[in-house]
């Protein structure tokens, strides 16, 4: 197993930007700001920012140490030798259950990817028009004809995120995914602010700005934060592989515990961001908060519908969202990428070409037609959309990170202190934590889960 030829990024930065693309996708743009309004808004707000603290960070120092000790693929990262002996293979488990996770989570990702494409194609062409007023019925009605009652178009959309994912993944690591981040993530800041100064600004935006950050005590429960670090383990990719593959072409001279720091803050401060460009807007059109995960494709027209030059600020929300899905999906193939890689005699551009196909057709067809076709075929109560969803999110991440956490307590021990490179006082009370807190953190949260 050798690392000599193995690529490291140009700099903390280009790793930081990378990882928070990896991170912030569907999981801060879209599904953080549902929780939100489902969950009490500044309530939900406050226990996100303590449960990065708590679990966040310590959970990213986990995945950096495994994915840069060895340097290689997210399964055989769990191999080689600790502490001068030989680790079970078994331990390589966990990196195939991150292998399956990923490829549930891109079963269903990329169709959502092809649903962004939609809205952004059909404002564009006009088809959805917001210049003027629009109404429930009729963005509900829009949804209902041209994403659950319209696979062929959504395939093709959906190809046509996945091939412009197969552009970046064919230039390699550094010249794609770095190069592509360098330019992407910029963007995407610039959108960000973009939508938050024309938010904030609406008359009685105040009114969401408060409901957004002002807690209301009594919506604290014990269950409540359990949810919320369950959305954090989402939030951030945890269980993935993606921080492990990310990681491991990381400089051994870097900082891990800076690095991490710096990654969990990022990742929280993109996804308060994303509350600042919905919240005022809702409150000010008088649009509910609470509308699940319908709020950014139903909701959110209306809301912008109302607005001067609404068309345009849809357009660049929805490319916002384009653009962070992008950032994802790239990091997640190249999991599955650099294994095949790895471990087989594939060159990179046929493993890329395998991955994208065999997801495609396993993964994406099916997630499209379980909402239309084949939508009176479910799995345990669930569309197949919903049970890759559920199957990864739920169920193969979490323990995934749970066999982390054990893996570095109880089999790196020692090699992962040594990795780490930080002080003693902080590496004892790291280690310590992450070797027999994490680990029943987590198994709460897997029970809160199923």
């Amino acid at each position: 197993m050798t690392t000599k030829n193995r690529q490291s990024w140009s700099s903390r930065l280009t790793y930081v930007l990378t990882v928070a693309g990896a991170t912030i996708g569907f999981g801060a743009t879209w599904r953080f700001p549902y929780l939100v309004g489902e969950n009490g808004g500044g309530a939900y707000v406050l226990l996100f920012c303590i449960a990065m603290i708590v679990i966040g960070i310590p959970m990213i120092l986990v995945e950096n140490v495994i994915g840069r000790r060895i340097r290689v693929n997210s399964i055989d990262a769990y191999g080689g030798e600790a502490n001068g002996k030989k680790i079970n293979p078994a331990w390589k488990i966990l990196g195939y259950m991150g292998l399956l996770g990923s490829f549930g989570i891109l079963a269903y990702y990329m169709v959502l990817g092809g649903w962004v494409l939609t809205y952004i194609g059909s404002l564009i062409t006009g088809n959805l028009d917001l210049s003027a007023p629009v109404t429930n019925e009729l963005t509900s009605t829009f949804y209902s004809d041209h994403i659950q009652n319209s696979p062929v178009s959504i395939l093709l959309y959906t190809a046509l995120f996945v091939l412009a994912n197969y552009i970046i993944l064919a230039k390699g690591v550094m010249d794609g995914i770095e190069r592509s981040v360098q330019y992407l993530m910029p963007i995407l800041f610039v959108f960000l602010l973009v939508m938050i100064v024309r938010n904030v600004t609406l008359p009685g935006a105040m009114e969401g700005i408060k409901f957004y950050l002002v807690p209301d005590f009594s919506k604290i429960t014990p269950k409540l934060f359990v949810f919320v670090l369950g959305q954090v383990f989402f939030a951030l990719s945890l269980g993935f592989g993606v921080l492990i593959t990310l990681s491991s072409y990381l400089d051994k001279k870097e900082n891990l515990v800076k690095t991490a720091t710096i990654t969990g803050v990022v990742n929280t401060l993109i996804a308060l961001a994303a509350g600042f460009m919905i919240f005022p807007s809702l409150f000010t059109f008088g649009v509910a908060p609470n509308s699940g995960p319908t709020l950014v494709f139903q909701s959110l027209p209306i809301v912008f519908s109302h607005m001067p030059y609404g068309t345009v600020f849809a357009t660049i929300f929805f490319s916002l969202l384009m653009i962070a899905a992008l950032t994802t999906s790239l990091t997640i193939y190249e999991v599955i990428i650099t294994i095949l890689q790895e471990r087989t005699r594939l060159s990179r551009k046929q493993s890329i070409a395998v991955t994208l196909g065999v997801i495609f057709v396993l993964g994406n067809i099916p997630s499209v037609l379980g909402d239309s076709t084949w939508k009176d075929f479910t799995i345990m109560g669930k569309s197949i959309f919903d049970t890759f969803d559920y199957v990864s999110g739920n169920i193969l991440f979490i323990l995934t990170a749970l066999g982390g956490a054990i893996f570095v307590g109880f089999v790196l021990k020692d090699e992962a202190k040594k990795e780490l490179g930080a002080s003693e006082s902080f590496t004892k009370i790291w280690f310590n934590y992450v070797k027999y807190v994490i680990p029943v953190i987590i198994l709460v949260i897997f029970y809160n889960s199923l």
